[in-house]
């Protein structure tokens, strides 16, 4: 024990009166050449007061720096334990076989799973540790904004320390090497301004990617000429990637981004926006989607071009990104829509274009709704209201889907709209929704039912262009019918509604279907027959208030000799409400243009109905309708 004490007493000695490095700018081999050279092994001389200064051994210096030291660090029990440790590691190392082969196994399989640089920073560390006795090892990444290079220290104990370097020091070891992309050897590591690292020779070396120098790898420990091809293979390792973590952030980044605008894309604001809304939840806080579009832009597209459009488009978008808080997230959600979670604008003005004008709307978690999707469509929704308004007023309008009536003529088209555009998107169905909401919309009067019957149905009759306003004709025609025949009020009502949501149905047959202009194949046919089926079944049954319009719905197709569908009723057997609504609903498609033919006239149609009576329709139904049909208004 004390021939070990005097053996480190004297190259404690020996050492201590070596002065700071100063870089070394000599070929790596001439550096590693210097620290065997024999003035480390000379007889220790008289040590002055500048020089203990200078030491980089606490153990062997004066008094008075060790009080400077507890001052300065709080505690010297953790320094000396400190280097206790890396000097048994020190010694230890000098004697031990490196296998390589096992080396570099370990490290494939240590680094091979990394996935961020610090995991793999620290994972390089802990294998120099265990495996070379590394006193420690540093790693420092280049920020060009600060020019700067970050240092983060993982030593032997576990710890880990930072420091920051900046360019401007051409005199430091660290900068010299990133400049320079060369190695540099030094004898101690004061370099680095990290308190309680041991001083052990360093090698320091730059991280050379293809891009550049990414940084520098620092290692401290001694004999470490035995290992320098071992760390420059890692450190190679090392910059490669960090620029494959580069390149994925960037990629990322641009999936992300609009190049037009720099917002998000609609992809990048879908994720943000589950984000917030899960933040929100969370918190028990609102969230508030604003959804912007340009008014007039397919205008400005087809007259001014395609390249105004799209400076009217990134004008707003700076605006925006101007206006917003730091806190608030803006996106480009379709061609010319801007999407903002929260929101600030100003107007601009564009040459050729004048003031830009933009329909806002607004949808708010969770007053509105707490799905991502539903809110997504309200806030489009309101925007296409707003754009509405906006159009009439010759202004910008701001809607808030609290602010509408779901069932207002606006709000009903512009859902389809949003709903029809976004399908594909969303998975929202139309039909499905526009049913859902209706079945549970609580009904307060039978006005109130009418209104909500007629939104429906116009809704229903916009999916085929070929039959718009087709449902309130045949209502309205249904309604003199049963007048004209002496029905009871309260039944002319109910046939009045019936007629009205005769073809609600439809809302569930393919649009292909609905909407092919000439004759229907068998199997298009057996599709069309569902109609009547699905109306009763799907939209009205649900419905508690619609129940007894369900025979009027459901057997409107009957035909008096048996042919119809979708039971192939007989005469009696058909309820008279759907014999009314049949001889309506026929004479209005007689009288309606359809793309294979011109409307008929009056006179035609009613010699067709004159025509099927007792087979088709109820004979004295077609009388009476055949008399009243002149007074009838034929508009469509």
């Amino acid at each position: 024990m004390n021939e070990n004490k005097e053996k480190i007493s004297e190259k404690s000695k020996a050492q201590s009166p070596i002065k700071s490095e100063k870089p070394v700018s000599n070929p790596l081999s001439k550096q590693l050449n210097a620290l065997k050279k024999p003035a480390l092994k000379t007889p220790a001389k008289t040590t002055t007061k500048k020089e203990v200064k200078r030491t980089s051994n606490p153990i062997s210096a004066e008094t008075s720096d060790i009080v400077a030291r507890i001052n300065n660090f709080n505690t010297n029990k953790t320094s000396n334990r400190m280097y206790a440790g890396y000097m048994g590691n020190a010694n230890a190392s000098s004697h031990r076989v490196i296998d390589y082969a096992e080396l570099v196994n370990n490290l494939n399989n240590t680094l091979c799973k990394k996935k961020t640089i610090y995991d793999l920073f620290s994972a390089i560390h802990n294998l120099f540790t265990e495996k070379l006795n590394n006193v420690f090892t540093a790693f420092g990444a280049f920020h060009d904004k600060s020019k700067c290079i970050n240092i983060k220290l993982f030593n032997s104990m576990g710890s880990t320390y930072t420091s920051k370097l900046f360019l401007s020091d051409d005199q430091n070891p660290v900068i010299q090497c990133f400049k320079n992309s060369s190695p540099v050897v030094c004898e101690n590591s004061k370099f680095l301004n990290i308190p309680y690292v041991q001083q052990s020779p360093t090698l320091i070396l730059p991280l050379v990617s293809v891009s550049g120098c990414k940084g520098v790898m620092a290692i401290g420990k001694d004999n470490i000429e035995n290992h320098i091809g071992l760390f420059s293979f890692i450190a190679n390792y090392c910059a490669l990637f960090m620029d494959n973590v580069e390149l994925l952030e960037q990629t990322n980044k641009y999936a992300n981004t609009d190049t037009l605008t720099g917002l998000y894309t609609h992809r990048g604001f879908q994720e943000v926006l589950s984000a917030e809304l899960r933040r929100a939840e969370e918190n028990n806080s609102k969230l508030s989607i604003i959804m912007l579009d340009v008014n007039n832009i397919s205008k400005i597209n087809r007259e001014l071009g395609h390249a105004k459009g799209d400076e009217v488009i990134k004008l707003l978008a700076e605006k925006v990104k101007q206006n917003i808080r730091s806190n608030d997230k803006a996106g480009r959600y379709g061609g010319d829509e801007n999407a903002i979670i929260t929101y600030c604008l100003s107007c601009c003005f564009v040459d050729d274009v004048g003031p830009v004008k933009v329909s806002v709307g607004i949808a708010t978690y969770p007053e509105c709704s707490r799905d991502q999707e539903k809110l997504l469509i309200l806030a489009e929704q309101a925007m296409y209201i707003s754009q509405a308004k906006g159009y009439k007023e010759g202004m910008s309008a701001i809607v808030s889907s609290s602010d509408f009536n779901f069932w207002d003529d606006d709000a009903l088209h512009s859902y389809a709209e949003v709903i029809a555009k976004r399908h594909s998107q969303l998975g929202v169905n139309f039909e499905d929704e526009l049913v859902h909401k209706f079945n549970n919309e609580q009904i307060v009067s039978q006005n109130h039912l009418m209104e909500l019957a007629n939104s429906l149905a116009s809704a229903i009759d916009a999916k085929d262009p070929y039959t718009k306003g087709h449902s309130t004709s045949v209502s309205r025609y249904s309604e003199a019918l049963a007048r004209a025949i002496n029905l009871p009020e309260d039944e002319v009502q109910r046939i009045k509604l019936g007629a009205l949501l005769h073809d609600v149905g439809k809302i569930g047959i393919p649009e292909n279907v609905l909407k092919k202009p000439g004759k229907l194949e068998d199997d298009e046919w057996e599709i069309m027959k569902q109609h009547p089926v699905i109306g009763a079944e799907k939209v009205l049954a649900p419905n508690e208030a619609l129940r007894d319009l369900i025979p009027i719905v459901k057997y409107h197709h009957e035909h008096m000799d048996g042919s119809g569908y979708p039971e192939h009723l007989k005469g009696d057997e058909i309820p008279l409400a759907a014999r009314i609504v049949a001889v309506a609903d026929t004479y209005h498609a007689l009288i309606s243009d359809r793309p294979y033919r011109k409307g008929m006239s009056v006179e035609k149609a009613c010699e067709i109905l004159k025509d099927g009576a007792g087979k088709l329709w109820d004979r004295d139904l077609v009388r009476q309708f055949i008399n009243i049909a002149p007074s009838l208004s034929t508009s469509i």
